[in-house]
């Protein structure tokens, strides 16, 4: 078996990527129906006039984690790869497209407040914020440019970055209100 490693690629930010969010929003509507409570647009195509990769990340949150389970079948026929938890305790996720990966489905349930406010606290902290919002673009960027194709050595790159990222996010977060 061939290991193929998936290119690294920042691009510009793209209006369209507010578009293929909401196609793939209404779709996953009609999976989960009843079962979801609602739905963002997360991660770095979420944040207007920020470098991305050119995944479209979608945070479900439904009522029950462990009825997504039963939803494995519907979403394999959107073309969804189902993985579980992923690493991170209580959430599922999807991903879409092997080596041009275009979405990823973060789902988590309604009382899981820590995972939901941090992806949603990062991506209104980048848009309020536009220095960190380039600074960010800027580094990643750069990063992909390091590692074409160890996703590992730019995860790595970016990891103490978004540390502190997500703790200014969540401080910021909790004090705007």
């Amino acid at each position: 078996m061939v290991n193929r490693k998936r290119n690294i690629v920042v691009t510009e930010y793209k209006e369209v990527w507010k578009e293929l969010y909401q196609k793939e929003a209404e779709k996953l509507k009609n999976v989960f129906n009843d079962e979801l409570v609602t739905i963002h647009h997360i991660g770095s195509t979420a944040v207007p006039n920020l470098k991305a990769k050119p995944t479209i990340d979608i945070m479900p949150v439904v009522k029950n984690i462990e009825k997504v389970d039963n939803y494995n079948n519907e979403m394999i026929e959107l073309g969804y790869e189902p993985i579980g938890e992923n690493g991170v305790i209580g959430r599922r996720y999807f991903r879409k497209g092997r080596e041009n990966r275009t979405h990823h489905i973060h789902i988590f349930q309604s009382d899981n407040k820590y995972e939901i406010e941090r992806h949603l606290a990062v991506r209104d902290f980048l848009i309020a914020h536009s220095k960190d919002m380039v600074e960010y673009g800027a580094l990643k960027e750069r990063l992909a440019q390091q590692f074409p194709k160890d996703s590992e050595g730019y995860c790595n790159g970016k990891h103490n970055f978004v540390q502190n990222l997500e703790r200014k996010a969540k401080e910021w977060y909790h004090n705007k209100g």
